[in-house]
């Protein structure tokens, strides 16, 4: 893969990844650490903590999150969970993705032939 690629490729999930915590912590309660582990999980990709955790405090200071403080052995774990608000701007990111984005993203994925593309061979 070249330079170019994986700059692509980064830029796109740099604009994905504050949905993406949005997304997780509203399936259920999840530390710092297992949001950067989760996320690898998911896009194949490294996060480092130094780019996750200050998206984190911004949904925490934009109350779209929450974090609760917990101790385990002798160490403590902020745990976060989405909040009211921010379960409206989830849901205003999924209407975001309706049509047709959606079928953008599913050409994209390669899931199935768009409108869009079966409109462009109609035209040659």
């Amino acid at each position: 893969m070249t330079q170019i690629e994986r700059g692509l490729i980064k830029a796109t999930l740099r604009g994905f990844n504050r949905a993406i915590i949005l997304w997780l912590v509203a399936q259920k309660q999840r530390s710092g650490y297992e949001i950067l582990k989760e996320m690898k999980r998911l896009t194949g990709q490294n996060f480092h903590s130094g780019i996750v955790y200050p998206l984190l405090y911004e949904l925490e200071r934009g109350k779209f999150i929450s974090g609760k403080w917990a101790v385990r052995g002798r160490r403590r774990i902020n745990y976060y969970s989405i909040t009211d608000r921010g379960d409206e701007l989830l849901k205003r990111l999924r209407e975001l993705f309706e049509m047709p984005v959606r079928e953008v993203l599913k050409d994209l994925l390669g899931e199935k032939e768009t409108a869009l593309r079966k409109k462009s061979t109609k035209r040659t």
